[in-house]
């Protein structure tokens, strides 16, 4: 008889390891056998604290400020604890559920009643305490699927997380560098104003003194004027970067209304060229929103074994333990113990074909999810190429800008030494202080597309991967 016990203890063990669903395996996908379009010389793609490479003190104080007050990091945080508590009550559906009670009742009985009672049962009084027990065989594994479904949800949430971080810091990257690029631009135009204005007051004299006629100085105050209505634009659109930077940074209302982004003075230097150099192409494997899209995989295809165990028989066993007595002080006495073991089998009959069709629909789920998988992973290519090319194809810009602002500085100078000689009018000399300005506005903008397309690389390698290792999913068996 032992032996058979021991036989059938073992069978309904590993038949309560196994599971109904197709065991995970993750898509196959052709990756390149190397990085295109990266630049010869840079510096390897950094995986932390990436933002550091552009040797800014106020740009890292501002990322810490954003990490520790953006709201979108905040409200990602709240559902990876959400996607925690939710795989820990999908973990406790797997274990015995204890709880325990305790009760008094009193009773009184009616005195005309068919069966004549003595006077001592009219009334009494029932004390009651037991420990309860309940747990779920999980024979087919719809628990431990519905256990791993969670605990993937769980890394996918997090995932998501460090997907909205990397976002983040990329975003206060952009829009730091496009308000320094701004504050470039509003300086560079008030200067071309205050050298038009003085040039302007010299023309007037002149004017006054009849050396130039009426028509001339209303040409140069034209000038001037189409300078003067550059300024109030490009301020706006700086207050706008500033506010919107604000918002990035997670500050108060007040704080938005009333302070200021802090900055640095100058414009600096391009950031160095980022180059993926030995860094396999797997590496987009990692990044955090393709593994939120795996993760997402894995716990629909947990959800398939789920949805056919389902269809199958559930067993359940319950109990209790206690006392039960019409006095106090007998509650826990030898006679008053009660108990009760009870077995429970439910097998599913007729549903109007209901569990069918939720298998159909977890099915169907799944195939999204693989669709979802190969999408995000042919998106994060093709921002990676797209980076690539944009970083080196900025670079030449900021260096052509940069080589064509040289040249016009030059210009402008032997402009002013030919007025002054009188080979060159006024006007003459204004057209080279409009090409320069302009020059000087093209190459700020240049600049700070560089910077972008940088933070735009590195948050297309997942920059900020460092670290992040998703813990390993218990797979269906």
């Amino acid at each position: 008889m032992r032996p058979r016990i021991i036989e059938l203890a073992a069978a309904a063990a590993l038949i309560t390891g196994c599971t109904l669903g197709p065991t995970y395996e993750r898509p196959a996908v052709e990756l390149p056998a190397h990085w295109t379009e990266s630049p010869p010389k840079g510096v390897k793609a950094p995986a932390a604290r990436w933002w550091t490479m552009y040797d800014d003190p106020a740009l890292e104080r501002l990322v810490e400020e954003a990490f520790a007050s953006n709201q979108d990091l905040a409200l990602a945080t709240a559902r990876v604890d959400e996607a925690r508590a939710l795989s820990q009550i999908a973990d406790s559906r797997r274990v015995p559920a204890v709880d325990a009670s305790f009760e008094r009742d009193r009773v009184r009985l009616s005195e005309r009643s068919p069966i004549p009672l003595p006077p001592s049962a009219i009334e009494n009084n029932s004390y009651r305490a037991q420990l309860n027990v309940a747990y779920e065989v999980d024979l087919w594994g719809r628990l431990r699927s519905a256990s791993n479904a969670a605990r993937a949800e769980l890394l996918a949430s997090e995932a998501n997380r460090e997907t909205v971080r990397i976002a983040l810091t990329t975003e206060v990257v952009r829009a730091y560098f496009a308000l320094v690029a701004f504050d470039a631009q509003v300086e560079a135009t008030r200067r071309s104003l205050a050298l038009r204005g003085e040039g302007l007051a010299l023309q007037k004299v002149r004017r006054d003194a009849g050396l130039i006629n009426e028509f001339t100085l209303r040409q140069l105050e034209a000038e001037v004027a189409a300078a003067r209505a550059q300024l109030p634009a490009l301020e706006a659109n700086r207050t706008a970067q500033e506010l919107a930077l604000a918002v990035l940074l997670g500050r108060s209302p007040r704080a938005i209304m009333e302070g200021a982004v802090e900055r640095r003075a100058g414009q600096g230097e391009p950031a160095a060229p980022v180059v993926p150099e030995g860094l396999p192409s797997d590496l987009l494997l990692r990044r955090p929103d393709v593994v939120s899209a795996e993760q997402l995989l894995i716990a629909n295809n947990a959800r398939i074994s789920e949805a056919r165990a389902a269809l199958f028989p559930r067993i359940g066993l319950s109990g209790y333990l206690g006392s039960e007595s019409t006095a106090l002080s007998d509650l826990f006495s030898g006679p008053a113990a009660i108990w009760s073991l009870g077995f429970a089998l439910a097998q599913p009959i007729f549903q109007g074909g209901r569990l069918l069709a939720e298998v159909d629909a977890v099915k169907a789920r799944e195939r999204q999810a693989v669709a979802q998988y190969q999408k995000t992973l042919q998106e994060a290519f093709r921002e990676v190429r797209q980076a690539l090319n944009t970083q080196v194809k900025a670079r030449e810009a900021f260096e052509a800008e940069s080589v064509r602002t040289v040249a016009l500085e030059e210009a402008l100078r032997l402009a002013l030494i030919r007025y002054r000689n009188g080979l060159l009018s006024q006007l003459e000399v204004l057209d080279s202080e409009r090409n320069l300005l302009q020059a000087e506005l093209n190459r700020s903008d240049a600049l700070r597309v560089q910077r972008a397309a940088v933070a735009d690389l590195v948050k297309a390698l997942g920059g900020g991967w460092e670290g992040f290792e998703p813990a390993p999913v218990a797979q269906n068996k």
